[in-house]
């Protein structure tokens, strides 16, 4: 079987490597073996926060919801499932943003939900 001389692709998968980990703290920007160990480490946190990161997002919106709906007088679960009721299909984000940014807009859908789900005891 031939040899196979690995110099120039070894060299520049070792380059990329120490590339990627610039930044990191000690040995692992500057030393091939600690820098993979430290980029192995780093893309799994990076894959299982990307994750988390829709999450942490749905739990923000709702708690901005449920804060808008108490100042209307209703809970986050009654409000949402009003909505549903009246046939409202807007989901958390855009409910979350006009709760934020247009206070009135979002009475106007708790009183909405209000209505739909006496409508439906």
């Amino acid at each position: 079987m031939t040899r196979v001389k690995r110099s120039v692709a070894a060299k520049k998968k070792r380059r990329a490597t120490l590339e990627r980990t610039k930044g990191f703290r000690g040995d692992a920007n500057s030393h091939y073996k600690k820098a993979k160990e430290a980029l192995l480490k780093a893309d799994s946190y990076a894959y299982r926060d990307r994750r988390n990161r829709k999450r942490d997002f749905r739990r923000l919106w709702i708690t901005r919801i449920n804060a808008a709906a108490r100042l209307n007088g209703m809970t986050y679960g009654t409000f949402m499932h009003g909505l549903k009721l009246a046939e409202i299909d807007l989901d958390r984000k855009v409910l979350a943003d006009i709760a934020v940014r247009d206070p009135e807009s979002f009475s106007r859908f708790a009183d909405a939900a209000r209505e739909a789900s006496a409508a439906a005891v």
